[in-house]
């Protein structure tokens, strides 16, 4: 009977050890939430043996029969991100700014809520912010922001895909479809989500619907079209299909703002001094009216 004590308490002993030591990893280094943590120490002191083996066997099941690894190949993890010079949408802002805001802070699970929150919404327009989350110190959080990155990415591969094949048919609505897809492509090559090489592809398979709705139905195409065009062949180095661009919205709208800062924007990325001067020169003698952002962008390249 003594004997039968004596190994009891000996497990008893085991047991507050093992609470003790998962409470130190789980607040001190896995950084999981407190209130959780003791909740499971106190299940493995009521319970001992029981409740220790319940919480490992649910870990073990998690980690390696239910969770599903996220391919990650196609994600920039860079926090870099270049700015652009863009309209503002205030409700996406809202979220976007909460977000790179809520990265620094160490409340977990008020991050993984916000990540939620927005990835519940329209977060197409988020992406390049949901991405800073990937880096964020709580894995759970990282994991959900990369299905969340993957599942956008996907569906984005596969309705460029489908769209692009139906409007290679050139039928009576292609430039409806064509300038619906750019627009939709836009939205996500502006964050820059993409690695290079699939960037690159993308801005070129913009090009390349731009250049059917050109052929078939070139009245189609505002000013607003060819500057998108433009400036994604420019940010993935495609100089000479850029400036091809650059001078039919020079040609076709040559009172369009748009027409000269997607050539002074060119010209400074080749290095094309005196060009990109002359085009300076044209812009000031011309009657089109700068704004704000172009005086900027002269100071800055000047």
């Amino acid at each position: 009977m003594e004997l039968n004590l004596k190994w009891f308490l000996i497990f008893l002993v085991i047991n507050l050890l093992v609470t003790i030591i998962y409470l130190i990893i789980a607040v001190f280094f896995r950084k999981t939430s407190r209130r959780l943590a003791y909740l499971r120490a106190l299940t493995m002191i009521l319970a001992p043996g029981v409740g220790a083996l319940f919480h490992f066997f649910g870990w073990f099941g998690y980690v390696f029969i239910f969770r599903r690894d996220v391919d990650l190949s196609d994600v920039i993890f860079s926090k870099d991100r270049e700015r652009e010079l863009v309209r503002t949408n205030e409700d996406v802002e809202r979220n976007v700014v909460s977000i790179e805001e809520a990265i620094t802070v160490t409340d977990n699970r008020n991050l993984r809520s916000l990540v939620m929150g927005v990835a519940q919404g329209d977060y197409s327009d988020s992406l390049a912010s949901i991405s800073l989350a990937l880096d964020c110190d709580d894995s759970e959080t990282a994991h959900y922001a990369a299905s969340v990155l993957q599942d956008a990415l996907n569906d984005f591969r596969m309705r460029v895909s489908k769209d692009y094949n139906e409007i290679c048919k050139r039928g009576e609505d292609v430039d409806v479809l064509g300038i619906d897809l750019i627009e939709y492509m836009n939205r996500f090559l502006v964050q820059k989500v993409f690695s290079s090489v699939e960037q690159r592809a993308f801005a070129n398979r913009m090009a390349d619907v731009a250049q059917i709705i050109y052929e078939e139905k070139i009245n189609s195409l505002n000013e607003d079209l060819y500057e998108i065009v433009s400036m994604r062949l420019l940010e993935v180095g495609e100089y000479e299909r850029c400036e091809d661009w650059c001078n039919r919205t020079l040609a076709h709208y040559p009172d369009a703002l748009a027409s000269f800062t997607c050539k002074l924007k060119l010209f400074f990325n080749m290095g094309r001094k005196d060009e990109f001067f002359a085009t300076l020169d044209y812009l000031k003698s011309s009657s089109v009216i700068i704004d704000s952002q172009t005086l900027e962008l002269i100071r800055a390249f000047s």
